[in-house]
């Protein structure tokens, strides 16, 4: 999470197995946002930064919306996606100017070819350790699970939750030489692992209450296996949560010859997902002082800033942001922001409507969109 030329870019990385539903996961995240009805009724715009590759995630969305048509798989190529969040309208109300006025949402997508089989050459090797490590600055990381392969093994669900979480674990052990320079442990690193559960629709009876038990109760040790190994790849491993949080996921409803991209599940979250939980999480982890306060500073400077403009004090910023941490106790208003009742975001989010501060209102949306996910039975977030 940092703040970068105006805009603070948050990077949100996904694994997954082949056929899981990574492509078709950000077609329809970008797709649905194209549509007249969000263009009309949002307060920002989502462009792709990249022209090209915003009309191929498009037309991915349109062929599923208006023929049926899957978008294609991608194979042994690891696809970082661009997209930013810029506020429909502007205001110049306030004593100084906003601590940023976009967001940047980076979303790397990580082949599950890699972690399933031997690359075929030194080539794609290169590329597989090259993309992984653009994977390592991303603020959240999810791992789906996918929903067909559970159905496939009803009732014997362990079978293929151990396979997967067993492969993940043994790819990741086979490039730890390789991401480690000279043995040294990671410093930044995805630090918050969500785990996902793809094709959602396929299990309707499964909220995510029962996902999480279902995973917990089939495969609790492969997943605490997998966080040591993730441990031992990052340094300060109390700041790390994985398979603490959990999130149910539908791109689209799938029928013969016909695919419903209205009919989504968890898609909407994806946002708040990538801007609020760093924010929530790595407040806890400094107060905690499970991070250093040096480490602390370089890690979540971009929280600073996020913060400010969640309560619109960006004079906040410009005081407190290499202020806060490595105190004795964060910030009172760092605080405060990472623990908003639902009460107080939904004040927060009248009172910046009123004040036209378009920023405060999104970002106060966004944690209201996480309250009503998890009252929905679609988001666990951890409570440690």
């Amino acid at each position: 999470m940092q703040v970068t030329r105006g805009a603070l870019e948050q990077h949100i990385a996904v694994f997954g197995e082949s056929g899981s539903g990574k492509t078709v996961m950000v077609s329809s995240f970008y797709g649905a946002t194209q549509e007249p009805q969000f263009l009309k009724s949002s307060l920002f715009d989502v462009t792709a930064d990249d022209t090209g590759q915003g009309h191929r995630l498009h037309a991915n969305y349109l062929g599923m919306k208006d023929s049926g048509r899957r978008p294609e798989t991608t194979r042994f190529s690891a696809t970082p996606y661009a997209f930013s969040v810029k506020l429909r309208y502007r205001t110049d109300k306030g004593n100084s100017p906003a601590p940023f006025d976009a967001m940047r949402l980076v979303w790397h997508d990580y082949p599950g070819d890699w972690f399933e089989q031997e690359v075929d050459g030194p080539e794609v090797a290169q590329r597989r350790v090259a993309a992984f490590k653009d994977l390592l600055g991303s603020d959240v990381a999810l791992l789906l699970v996918d929903g067909q392969r559970l159905l496939d093994n009803a009732g014997e669900e362990e079978r293929y939750l151990k396979s997967l979480l067993s492969s993940f674990r043994t790819g990741l052990l086979r490039l730890r030489d390789q991401l480690l320079e000279d043995g040294r442990p990671l410093e930044r690193f995805p630090r918050i692992w969500i785990l996902a559960l793809s094709k959602a629709d396929l299990l309707p009876e499964l909220d995510v209450f029962g996902f999480r038990d279902l995973v917990i109760g089939k495969a609790s040790d492969d997943l605490g296996e997998l966080r040591k190994v993730l441990q031992g790849l990052v340094e300060f491993p109390d700041a790390l949560a994985v398979g603490e949080d959990f999130l149910r996921i539908s791109s689209a409803k799938f029928e013969p010859n016909r695919i419903e991209v209205t009919e989504r599940i968890g898609l909407d979250l994806i946002l708040p997902v990538a801007a609020m939980l760093p924010l929530e999480r790595l407040i806890k982890w400094a107060e905690r002082k499970q991070i250093p306060a040096k480490a602390a500073e370089r890690l979540v400077g971009g929280v600073a800033a996020l913060a400010a403009a969640l309560i619109g004090k960006s004079k906040f910023v410009r005081e407190r942001l290499e202020k806060w941490v490595g105190r004795d106790a964060v910030n009172k208003a760092l605080r405060e922001v990472a623990n908003l009742t639902v009460d107080q975001l939904t004040k927060m989010n009248l009172e910046a409507r009123a004040k036209q501060d378009y920023m405060a209102e999104v970002l106060t949306r966004f944690g209201l969109d996480l309250d009503e996910g998890e009252k929905d039975g679609i988001l666990f977030r951890s409570r440690r």
